[in-house]
């Protein structure tokens, strides 16, 4: 019988790969932005440049890069890369083969680089999910029709790989519903405000303080930042063009405390929620807080994290949970559109030719939910049956209604309805102003049972 092979035997693919891709063409990057996810990108290159050789059979190197000041100190060293003070320049380089653009905005910069590097027919990956959800149809027909691809893992819940999941692993399903939770910041405020029965205003100064909000804040805790991720999703999803305009949008500014201890002492957690579904009326997508039930998913979802749940018509539910921002999960996403560009794979934006996107018709979520609904009344005499008789004119029946004790002449009420459709509460609303008893805007919530 034949002597073992020698331990160092099964090296042997390794050491084949890793010669191929020595002799291969380095694929070459050109990053443009060198902020958190730019300085991550930059130290997952130098930390596992021969592991990546070995998965992609190329080497993958940076060429230049590009950010607002060379000067600023930074955590990883980038002294050994060609430096350009315009992205737009950057895009063009004849040593760039893949743009990376990681400067953020819908216009401005971000936009003028992206096109300059498609036109030139080089591949563009980006974590920019604002200037996608505007521009993403027009970007996508640019890159089709320079032979280039466009790739944005990124842009849509960090680290979680959900637009691979989307165009590539339930390519084969019809996808009915996709919902979830994709906004770090306002999960974080939401779940601290529970946690430690703090209000808002205290909550949302944490966050600033710990450099969760965006530069502009309403970004993240009106929705929008959200909402761009959910238009994304959409196309992916049901083949359609992205529709951000369409997006209905309601943040969590008005989100009390209150709130958080009544939908708890119901056995529910408020979360921001996003929710897209074709119908026969057409595509829905809503981001706004709603009541969740305690035990479900989402309801778990501690701190930053982020959660999206796709369901397909032959897969079924598919819960994907992870980091949804910061340098490492994010990065990550990046390296992954680079790495799948590194082994020649080359999908439309969307997961299918831009030209056959669908313009889908906007529609309104039409199934019935239960409702909670807080509210200021005057405290006066039949305050409470005017309430009750707007509701019963716009068909909105009550489940439960209770007012809290207060010290002053103003009466805070809170009201559970049966299930009835969102036109029938804002209906109920546009009533309740012509009742004069009300101080203040209600906030209504849908109870969802996802």
């Amino acid at each position: 019988m034949p002597d073992a092979a020698p331990d160092a035997a099964p090296d042997a693919p390794a050491r084949a790969v890793a010669e191929a891709a020595a002799t291969a063409a380095p694929l070459r990057l050109g990053i443009a932005g060198l902020g958190t996810v730019g300085i991550g990108l930059v130290k997952i290159v130098q930390a596992h440049a021969d592991l990546m050789a070995l998965r992609t059979g190329r080497r993958i190197e940076i060429s230049a890069v590009s950010a607002r000041s060379r000067a600023r100190n930074r955590s990883a060293d980038i002294s050994a890369y060609r430096w350009e003070d315009d992205p737009v320049a950057l895009a063009r380089r004849a040593d760039v083969d893949v743009f990376v653009e990681l400067v953020g905005g819908e216009d401005g910069p971000a936009k003028a680089a992206v096109e300059a590097a498609l036109e030139a027919g080089k591949d563009v990956v980006t974590a920019n999910k604002a200037l996608l959800a505007h521009h993403g149809q027009a970007l996508a027909e640019l890159a089709e029709a320079r032979g280039a691809v466009l790739r944005f893992e990124a842009a849509v819940a960090g680290g979680i790989p959900v637009i691979k999941a989307l165009t590539e692993a339930l390519a084969g399903n019809a996808v009915r519903r996709v919902v979830g939770v994709m906004n770090g910041t306002c999960n974080y405020i939401l779940t601290r405000m529970e946690s430690a029965g703090l209000p808002y205003e205290t909550v949302f100064s944490e966050a600033e303080q710990l450099g969760y909000l965006e530069a502009d804040p309403t970004l993240d805790v009106g929705g929008i930042d959200a909402g761009h991720k959910l238009a994304l999703l959409a196309a992916c999803a049901f083949g359609t063009r992205v529709d951000f305009a369409s997006v209905e949008l309601q943040g969590i500014e008005r989100v009390t405390i209150d709130d958080i201890r009544h939908a708890a002492d119901m056995g529910f957690r408020i979360k921001l929620v996003g929710i897209a579904q074709m119908t026969g009326r057409g595509l829905e997508q809503r981001m706004a807080p709603c009541l969740v039930p305690v035990d479900s998913p989402l309801a778990q979802l501690p701190g930053a994290t982020n959660m999206v749940m796709l369901e397909g018509d032959a897969a079924g539910r598919i819960v994907l949970r992870g980091a949804g921002a910061g340098e490492g999960p994010t990065a990550s996403a990046v390296m992954s559109d680079v790495l799948d560009i590194a082994r020649g794979t080359r999908l439309p934006t969307f997961g299918q030719p831009a030209a056959s996107l669908q313009a889908a018709p906007p529609a309104r979520a039409a199934a019935p939910t239960p409702w909670y609904l807080r509210m200021t009344l005057i405290d006066k005499p039949g305050a409470l049956a005017k309430v009750a008789a707007a509701l019963g004119e716009a068909g909105v029946s009550i489940d439960r209604m209770r007012q809290y004790d207060h010290p002053d002449s103003f009466a805070p009420v809170l009201i559970v309805t049966h299930s009835t459709t969102q036109d029938s509460i804002e209906h109920a609303i546009d009533r309740f102003a012509l009742t004069g008893v009300l101080v203040g805007e209600p906030v209504a919530l849908s109870i969802a049972s996802v």
